[in-house]
């Protein structure tokens, strides 16, 4: 079909690829267009930059309400329903279509559309900043060019047959809509129907904070507004409470309390969150800052408390039994080691890889490069004969992969023994883990990269030993076993901050 210029438009050309259903319709102000569109550069390979279709929903804009894309509304009012049009458009309509693919694309992620943006015109939030986040847009603010959009218009919607989108209200309206909103929330709370209620939360925010990106950060106005949404927030984290969503709440109190540092509540139910997703640390210093902020909670912090250790010792003897099940499982598995792959690795270890002789001397305590330096960290109490004995006893029936997690279940243990002050239970678990690390590093490459990773390992095992020691009173041991990690890891020691818990810092001398 013939292109024609659409009459009083400069810059507009228009095809009809499918030609839709009667006559042209009316379009009165408010009226709701709903449309697919794709948008392509004016290029020999008409280059596809969006595709509504890629959203799994149509795109929807109403007549009157300033769309950014103002020509949009003039191409769509030319359409009858069911129309499918090409239109080439001039740069003169196209410069803000950046922006408006980058809110386009956002909502369709489910983000803020007006992410990122000041509190100034479209225009200006165009030239504040250098880049979209997005390489085709920003080339479209470098170059504004012509655009083809081809629209298929589906439907037509009258004006008075719908309830008004959020949006199209004026700021009187949305204030008065958002004490409704609030009030069916907490109606909807009171039947346990959680998930609805929040959505109603949800709602009356992002009228409020609409509201609120109108007027100037500081203003009376604005902070007002603040305080008005501070309650919506805290019940629509309730919400998420109830429904075990408890990132949410966490992502949500933290914004909160990025902006109002003092507010308990959004302390105690992020401590709330963390403790389901068993983060203690965390949730002890959220309940920490409840108590401090408010005295008269102090007896309720304390039940938390209280709660919080109960359900962290069930969930650690649940892990330990889990652990040891799969090593169990393990060790009643057959061996299937591959002997040509293991001499290949030895052999790819160059010249400075040990000998079978110098891996058994290692064993024996006699290579002083691996032995020798290992020796004092777990035997310091008993004789090399009778520490070899017991490592070849412990090792026996074990692969590499079991040691490594028996390495961190002991270390789980040794620093729930820490907690509960069993410091003699503890000081045996970290050597016993040590006494796996030993011998490890007795099979890797001296100085290589997997003997320097298990010394890494370590390094913390025995800076809690080093704890226990100090709190069992045996203080010529801790000053041996800090003197010797001081000699291997000089300068390294200063700069740590290992430790078992806040409450129990690790001595570094």
């Amino acid at each position: 079909m013939q292109e024609a210029y659409l009459l009083d438009h400069p810059g507009v050309k228009k095809k009809i690829l499918h030609g839709g259903q009667g006559p042209l319709p009316h379009f009165p102000k408010g009226t709701k267009l709903v449309f697919h569109f794709q948008t392509l550069l004016d290029n020999f390979e008409r280059t596809v930059i969006d595709d509504s279709r890629k959203n799994k929903r149509p795109t929807e804009i109403f007549v009157g309400k300033m769309f950014k894309m103002e020509v949009w509304e003039v191409l769509l009012t030319s359409m009858r329903i069911g129309e499918v049009a090409e239109f080439w458009c001039d740069a003169i309509h196209t410069g803000l279509y950046p922006m408006v693919s980058k809110g386009m694309r956002l909502a369709a992620q489910g983000k803020d559309p007006l992410e990122g943006q000041t509190h100034t015109c479209g225009m200006g939030n165009l030239f504040h900043y250098h880049s979209t986040g997005f390489p085709e847009l920003d080339e479209l603010m470098r170059t504004p060019q012509p655009l083809i959009f081809i629209m298929e218009l589906i439907s037509v919607g009258d004006p008075l047959s719908y309830q008004r989108e959020s949006w199209m209200m004026e700021k009187d309206e949305k204030l008065k809509v958002v004490p409704s909103l609030h009030l069916l929330g907490n109606a909807l709370v009171k039947q346990g129907r959680f998930r609805e209620a929040a959505e109603k939360y949800q709602e009356a925010v992002v009228l409020l904070r609409t509201v609120q990106s109108r007027e100037m950060p500081g203003d009376e106005d604005y902070i007002n507004l603040d305080r008005l949404i501070i309650p919506l927030v805290l019940n629509y984290c309730q919400c998420m409470l109830e429904l075990e969503e408890y990132y949410e709440v966490i992502e949500h109190t933290t914004e909160l309390l990025d902006k109002h540092k003092d507010c308990v509540k959004a302390y105690y139910k992020r401590a709330k969150a963390y403790a389901a997703v068993w983060s203690e640390r965390e949730a002890k210093r959220d309940f920490q800052m409840v108590a401090n902020l408010d005295i008269t909670l102090s007896r309720l912090v304390q039940r938390e408390l209280s709660l919080l250790s109960e359900r962290m010792k069930e969930k650690y003897w649940e892990d330990k039994e889990r652990y040891w099940k799969i090593l169990e499982d393990r060790e009643k598995e057959p061996e299937k080691e591959d002997i040509s792959e293991m001499n290949a690795k030895e052999e790819s270890r160059g010249e400075h890889s040990q000998s079978p002789e110098e891996v058994k001397d290692a064993e024996e305590g006699k290579n002083p490069s691996v032995a020798e330096e290992n020796k004092l960290d777990t035997k310091s109490e008993e004789s090399a004969a009778e520490a070899n004995h017991r490592i070849t006893a412990l090792t026996e029936g074990k692969d590499w992969q079991q040691m490594l997690r028996l390495i961190m279940l002991l270390q789980d243990e040794g620093n729930f023994n820490v907690k509960e002050h069993k410091y003699t239970e503890a000081t045996a678990k970290f050597k016993e883990a040590l006494e796996y690390v030993d011998h490890l590093q007795t099979k890797v490459e001296h100085k290589g990269e997997d003997w320097e990773s298990l010394e890494k390992v370590r390094l913390p095992l025995c800076l809690n030993l080093s704890q226990c020691k100090l709190e069992l009173g045996e203080y010529q041991e801790v000053v041996d076993l800090n003197s010797k990690l001081l000699k291997k890891h000089k300068g390294e020691l200063i700069h740590s901050e290992i430790d078992i818990d806040q409450e129990y810092p690790v001595l570094l001398l």
